[in-house]
C-alpha cells in the first residue's frame, strides 16, 4: 500500500505497513483539514508547515551542505590510495588536513572514484572547476518505492526440472539489497541446508544498535549501514529519540519485505489472517543476501548514502543489486551524479553485476517511470491471479461479490444505510467516505454503512472504517475506483470494497427499500482462473521522459498484495509476515529471477540477462488471457505499461538469442544522446572520442525498438548473440504498429560455430500524415523452439520535425 506525506518541501512515497492505528481526535482534525483542502472552493496556495516524524527534520545550517564530488572510474586499484587522493583534493581546497577531515562524509573508492563532503556553494563551484571532476551536485533524498508469486510464474519447487532446481535455487549467487535494513530474526533468513559462503564474497556484518556479527549466517551473509550523509544534513539528529536503529536492523520493515521476495528461504505454513496461506519463499531461495541500509525511518534515502552503499556492494562481490527506491519527475540524466542509482549502477554493470530497480508508484499517468538508465533493469508491477471475494447478500437475496481481507465471523442480516442529506432535515449527513466523521453516531450505530470515495489517498478506506467503528457501526462497504489497491482494515473490522457500479446498485436498493439489510460473509481466497492479471494502477508508466528512444519499464512482475516478512513491530501475525503492494515488491521478484539466471549462466552479462527476461516475457497472463492496464479507462496493456510483458522465468533460462551490450555500446549510447566526450571519458575511466557522424540512439542494442519522432523512413540496426544450439536458423515475423511499415533484412539469420553474432537492419516508415500518439507492435525471431520477441513502439511526429527544419 502506498502512503504519501510531506516533510518540509519534500514529498516522499513510502510503503505503509499499518495505517489502522487509531490516533484519536488529533488525526481526525488533520484528516478534516485534508478533506477541506481537497474540497471545491478551498485553494491551497503553499505550505511551510512541516509534518514532524521523530527527530529527523532538524536541518543542517545553510552555509555547508553535503555535495557529491564524482570523479568517474577510479584510477588506482588501492582503495587507501584513492581515499588519500580525495583527502588531498579537499585539503588543497580547504587549506588544512583538519578541515578536510571534518568536511569528508564518504570516500567512494571501490566501484568508482568520488567523495561526499560538506561544502559551501562557493567551495562546490571551485572544486567543480577542477579538470578531473565530472560532477559536483548537492545531496538529495530518494523514496522507498510470496505464497502465490512463484507458482503463478511457473517456478514451483515441486517441479523436478525447471529453472529453480536447475540453478540449485541460486545457491552460489549473492543478492545485494539497498533499503531500510533487515530484521535478522525472521525465519526467512534461516540457513538450513545451505552450503558454505561463496568464495567470491568479500563483505561482512557490521555491528550497531541491537545488531552484531552473530545476526549474520550462511544465508544473510552481509549487513552494513550508511548514515553519514543523513547525519551531515541533519546535524541536530538525536539517536536516543529516534525510533530507528543506528545499525543494519530494519525499523521500517520495507527492507526485510523486499529481501524476502528476492531470496528468502523456504518457509512452509505461512498465512495472512487465514488468507493466502502456503509456503513463503524468495525467487532464489538458496541465494545469499546482503543488506545495505541507506534509508532511515521516515526521512528517506540520501544520495550520498545510496552511492556509498552501492560502492560497498560492488567491492563486496554481489552478483545482483536490487533497489526498490526512486525519485520523482523531473528525473536527472544518466551521467548526472544527482541520480546516484544510475551512476552506481553503471559501474556495477561494468563489473558484471545486474542492477534491478523499481519503476515507481506514480501511475497510471504517462511519462512517470523512473530509474530509466539503459543499463538498469526497470520493473513495473502487476496483480497476481488471486482475489479475495467477499459475499454481500442484500435483503432481496441478490449477492454482490466485494473484495476484502475479512476473516471474522459472518455478519447476519443487518441494517444497511447510506448517509445522505434528506433534503428538509436540519441534520447534515454525508455519504462520502472521508466525511463520515461528521455523521452522528445514531446514523451508523449497529448498522453497515455504504459510502463512496474518489480520493486517491491511501487512508480513505481505513479512515472510513475507523469512523464507522467508533460510531458503533458493525461494518463498512466502500465504493471506489476498481483499480485501487486492496488493504485490510482495523482489527479485522468488516471493510469491503466494491466498484462504483456495484456500489450504485446497492444504493438503488437502499433507496427503493423501506428497511434495507445486508449480510457479510468472511472473505475467501480465489486463485487461478477466472482472476485476470492486470498492470497495477499505481505502477509508473512510460514513455521515458529522459530518453524517449529507450523503452521503460523493461519488464513487469507481481507487486500487488505480496506476502513476505517484515519486522515484528509491524506484523499482523505472530510469525512476522505482512502483505504489501508497490513496484517495491515487483523489483525484488525480478532480482530473484536474475539470480537464478546468473546461477545457471555465470558467463552472461547483465545485458544478456535483461534481454533473456524481456524477449521471453508473456504478453498474456500464464493462462493465455490478455493483460489489461488499470487506469481510467482500463485498457489493454502495452509496452509503456509492462515493457516486454510479464516475466516468464522458465523461458528466460533458454532464450535462444540475446541482445547483448558491452562498454563500447554504452559509450556509443552516451555519444548519441549528446553527453560530452570529457564526461564520458571520466565515467568509463579511459579517453573517449565520439564517432563523426554521431551514431543514432536508435542503433543502441536494446531488446526493444522505440522511435519517438518518426517522419521520414529510418533504418536501424540490431545484433543478436546465439546462446542456444550452435547450429541454428531463425526467421523473422513482424507485427507492425498501426499505420507503420516495417521491413527486416535479412529475413533469415544463420548461426554456427564461427557465426555466433549476426546483425540485421530494420527499415521503418509511416503512412500517417499527422502527428500521432504511440502505436505498438512486435518483432520476433523464431527457430520454432525459441521465440525471441521485442516490442516496437512508434510515434509519428511530423509537426515537431517541421519546426526543427524551419
Amino acid at each position: 500500500m502506498v502512503k504519501e506525506f510531506a516533510i518540509g518541501a519534500r514529498h516522499k512515497t513510502m510503503v505503509e505497513l499499518n495505517d489502522d492505528v487509531d490516533h484519536g481526535q488529533e488525526q481526525d482534525i488533520e484528516e478534516t483539514r485534508s478533506i477541506q483542502e481537497e474540497s471545491p472552493g478551498f485553494r491551497h496556495e503553499s505550505s511551510s508547515k512541516d509534518i514532524v516524524h521523530g527527530s529527523f527534520v532538524a536541518r543542517a545550517g545553510a552555509d555547508r551542505k553535503v555535495h557529491i564530488v564524482y570523479l568517474g572510474e577510479k584510477q588506482h586499484d588501492d582503495p587507501e590510495f584513492v581515499t588519500e587522493s580525495h583527502h588531498q583534493m579537499l585539503w588543497s581546497l580547504l587549506g588544512s588536513k583538519e578541515d578536510a577531515h571534518d568536511s569528508m562524509v564518504y570516500s567512494y573508492r571501490h566501484g568508482f572514484s568520488g567523495f561526499a563532503a560538506k561544502l559551501t556553494k562557493s567551495q562546490a563551484k571551485q572544486i567543480a572547476d577542477l579538470p578531473e571532476v565530472v560532477h559536483v551536485t548537492p545531496d538529495s533524498v530518494y523514496e522507498l518505492a510470496t505464497t502465490r508469486t512463484w507458482d503463478y510464474l511457473g517456478l514451483s519447487a515441486a517441479t523436478p526440472k525447471n529453472l529453480l532446481n536447475d540453478s540449485n535455487m541460486g545457491e552460489e549467487v549473492i543478492i545485494g539489497i539497498v533499503d531500510t535494513g533487515v530484521w535478522p530474526e525472521s525465519e526467512v533468513f534461516n540457513n538450513n541446508g545451505i552450503g558454505p559462503v561463496p568464495k567470491h564474497w568479500k563483505g561482512g556484518c557490521e555491528s550497531g544498535e541491537d545488531f552484531n556479527s552473530s545476526h549474520c549466517n550462511k544465508k544473510l551473509i552481509g549487513a552494513k549501514y550508511f548514515i553519514s550523509g543523513f547525519l551531515a544534513e541533519n546535524e541536530s539528529f538525536n539517536a536516543t529519540e529516534s525510533p530507528d536503529f543506528i545499525s543494519p536492523r530494519d525499523y521500517d520493515g520495507h527492507g526485510t519485505h523486499v529481501a524476502t521476495i528476492a531470496g528468502g528461504s523456504v518457509l512452509p505454513g505461512i498465512s495472512y489472517k487465514g488468507l493466502a496461506g502456503g509456503t513463503v519463499r524468495g525467487g532464489a531461495p538458496r541465494a545469499r543476501l546482503a543488506m545495505y541500509k541507506a534509508c532511515w525511518d521516515d526521512s528517506g534515502c540520501y544520495s550520498a548514502d545510496i552511492l556509498k552503499a552501492m560502492d560497498e556492494a560492488i567491492h563486496d562481490g554481489v552478483d545482483v543489486l536490487s533497489l526498490s527506491l526512486g525519485y520523482r519527475v523531473p528525473y536527472f540524466p544518466e551521467t548526472d551524479v544527482r541520480d546516484p542509482i544510475a551512476t552506481g549502477a553503471f559501474h556495477a554493470i561494468l563489473k558484471g553485476i545486474t542492477v534491478v530497480c523499481s519503476g515507481g508508484n506514480s501511475g497510471p499517468a504517462a511519462q512517470t517511470v523512473g530509474n530509466v538508465a539503459p543499463w538498469i533493469l526497470t520493473v513495473a508491477a502487476t496483480t497476481l491471479d488471486r482475489s479475495f471475494p467477499t459475499p454481500l447478500t442484500l435483503g432481496n437475496n441478490k449477492v454482490i461479490l466485494g473484495q476484502a481481507m475479512y476473516t471474522g465471523p459472518e455478519i447476519g442480516f443487518t441494517s444497511l444505510v447510506y448517509p445522505e442529506n434528506p433534503g428538509n432535515s436540519n441534520e447534515s449527513f454525508y455519504g462520502t467516505c472521508e466525511l463520515l466523521l461528521f455523521n452522528s453516531n445514531s446514523t451508523m450505530e449497529g448498522k453497515v454503512v455504504l459510502c463512496f470515495t474518489t480520493s486517491k489517498r491511501s487512508g480513505a478506506v481505513s479512515s472510513a472504517a475507523r469512523y464507522v467503528k467508533r460510531a458503533g457501526g458493525v461494518g463498512v462497504i466502500i465504493a471506489r475506483n476498481p483499480g485501487d489497491t486492496l488493504s485490510p482494515c482495523i482489527d479485522d473490522f468488516p471493510c469491503v470494497a466494491v466498484d462504483y457500479e456495484l456500489g450504485t446498485n446497492m444504493l438503488l436498493y437502499i433507496r427503493s427499500t423501506g428497511s434495507p439489510v445486508v449480510k457479510i460473509q468472511p472473505s475467501k481466497t480465489l486463485i487461478g482462473q477466472p482472476v485476470g492479471t492486470k498492470v497495477a494502477e499505481f505502477s509508473s508508466r512510460g514513455p521515458n521522459s529522459i530518453a524517449p528512444a529507450i523503452l521503460k519499464p523493461d519488464i513487469a512482475a507481481p507487486g500487488v498484495s505480496i506476502l513476505a516478512a517484515t519486522n515484528t513491530n509491524t506484523t499482523f501475525n505472530d510469525r512476522g509476515f505482512i502483505m504489501l503492494s508497490g513496484t517495491s515488491m515487483a523489483a525484488p521478484a525480478i532480482s530473484g529471477v536474475a539470480a537464478l539466471l546468473k546461477a545457471t549462466h555465470r558467463d552472461w552479462s547483465p545485458a544478456a540477462i535483461r534481454s533473456a527476461i524481456v524477449t521471453t516475457a508473456w504478453r498474456t497472463d500464464p493462462f493465455g488471457e490478455r493483460i489489461f492496464a488499470e487506469g481510467s479507462p482500463r485498457k489493454l496493456a502495452d509496452p509503456f505499461d509492462y515493457g516486454g510483458g510479464l516475466v516468464n522465468p522458465e523461458k528466460a533460462a533458454k532464450p535462444g538469442l540475446v541482445y547483448d551490450l558491452g562498454l563500447e555500446d554504452y559509450v556509443l549510447y552516451m555519444c548519441s544522446v549528446g553527453y560530452n566526450e570529457s564526461s564520458i571519458s571520466q565515467l568509463v575511466g579511459k579517453g573517449t572520442v565520439c564517432l563523426n557522424p554521431i551514431p543514432s540512439v536508435l542503433d543502441f542494442n536494446l531488446p526493444s525498438i522505440t522511435i519517438p519522432n518518426l517522419k521520414e523512413e529510418v533504418t536501424l540496426t540490431r545484433t543478436l548473440t546465439n546462446v542456444g544450439p550452435v547450429n541454428s536458423v531463425y526467421k523473422v515475423a513482424v507485427e507492425p504498429p498501426l499505420g507503420v511499415q516495417v521491413t527486416v533484412t535479412p529475413e533469415t539469420l544463420v548461426f554456427n560455430s564461427t557465426n555466433k553474432k549476426v546483425s540485421f537492419n530494420v527499415r521503418v516508415s509511416t503512412t500517417h500524415k499527422i502527428n500521432t500518439g504511440y502505436h505498438f507492435g512486435s518483432l520476433t525471431w523464431s527457430d520454432y523452439v525459441h521465440n525471441v520477441t521485442i516490442p516496437l513502439s512508434v510515434r509519428t511526429q511530423i509537426l515537431q520535425n517541421y519546426y526543427d527544419e524551419n
